[in-house]
């Protein structure tokens, strides 16, 4: 009898141990971001583009982390006209994603990202954080 409640005992134990093991596995696991920060150029950049994608690249990175992916896409490559297609985009943007809104932060760029990379830093804090 005591060897069956010992055997029960460690089996339970060894269920218990193999559940938090395997649920811990699937925690650690990277998720994808729900917003994304996506950048068009094309092969010819001005010293002003090249700014707004460094300037954006570096402020998701330091604001939110691994919360909001940023991707650059060249127009001018079959990839970045294939989602600049999908995007409705066809020309030099700066676009923040979640679902089906968009937020076109272009203006902004050319405004800030040279002249002004702390404005512009907040304007990407502000825009993003509600979509968070």
């Amino acid at each position: 009898m005591k060897t069956k409640i010992n055997l029960v005992l460690l089996s339970l134990c060894a269920v218990l141990l193999f559940g938090m093991k395997v649920s811990a596995q699937t925690d650690s696991e990277p998720k994808e971001a729900l917003v994304k920060v996506y950048y068009f150029h094309v092969n010819k950049r001005c010293a002003t583009c090249k700014a707004i994608e460094s300037e954006a690249q570096q402020d998701v990175k330091e604001l939110f982390g691994s919360q909001v992916s940023f991707v650059s896409y060249n127009l001018d490559q079959p990839d970045g006209e294939a989602k600049g297609k999908e995007l409705g985009i066809n020309s030099q943007a700066l676009l923040v994603v979640k679902g089906k809104k968009k937020i076109n932060l272009t203006n902004e760029g050319f405004l800030y990202a040279r002249t002004d990379p702390a404005k512009f830093k907040k304007v990407i804090e502000e825009k993003i954080k509600p979509l968070l």
